[in-house]
C-alpha cells in the first residue's frame, strides 16, 4: 500500500507540473503529457526513488532525477511531436520535475522508511576486516627443504 500511495502522489504531482509546462505553455495535448508522465513516473520511481535515494542523500537523488527526467522527456517529446524545441521543452520540464522531486524525496524519507531515522537509512555499510596473525616473524626455509626431500 505504501508504494502505491507514493507512486500515486508522484504521478499526480508530475502530471500537474508537466501539464502546466508542456500542455499550457507549449501546447502539447493532454494525452501526450499523460503518456510522458506515466513512463517518467514508473522509470524514475524504480531507478531514482527506490534505487538511488536509499543509498545517497536527497541532493544526489534530485540531481539524478533531473538527468533522468531530462533524458526521458526529451526522447518522448522527440517521438511524440515534431517540435524543433524539444530539448528546451524537456529542460524546463525536467527542472520543474526536479523541484517537485526534492519535496517528494522528503516524503519518501519520512513515510516509507517505516519510521527509521534519516541517518540510519543513508549510512554506508561498515565493513569489518580482519587480519591474519601468526607466531612466526620470518619463514624458516630450512624446514621447507627437509619436507620436500
Amino acid at each position: 500500500m505504501g508504494h502505491f500511495k507514493a507512486m500515486a502522489i508522484k504521478f499526480l504531482a508530475t502530471l500537474a507540473i508537466l501539464y502546466f509546462i508542456l500542455g499550457l505553455y507549449y501546447g502539447m495535448t493532454f494525452g501526450n503529457v499523460f503518456l510522458i508522465t506515466l513512463i517518467l513516473g514508473v522509470v524514475s520511481y524504480f531507478v531514482g526513488d527506490l534505487g538511488i535515494l536509499p543509498r545517497t542523500n536527497n541532493f544526489v537523488a534530485t540531481l539524478a532525477d533531473l538527468g533522468l527526467s531530462l533524458a526521458v522527456i526529451w526522447v518522448m517529446i522527440s517521438l511524440l511531436t515534431a517540435s524543433k524545441t524539444a530539448f528546451t521543452m524537456a529542460l524546463f520540464s525536467a527542472i520543474g520535475v526536479a523541484v517537485c522531486e526534492y519535496f517528494f524525496h522528503n516524503y519518501m524519507f519520512n513515510f516509507t522508511n517505516n519510521g527509521r531515522n534519516r541517518r540510519e537509512s543513508t549510512r554506508p555499510h561498515t565493513f569489518q576486516y580482519q587480519t591474519e596473525a601468526s607466531e612466526e616473524f620470518s619463514p624458516d626455509f630450512n624446514n621447507n627443504k627437509n619436507d620436500n626431500e
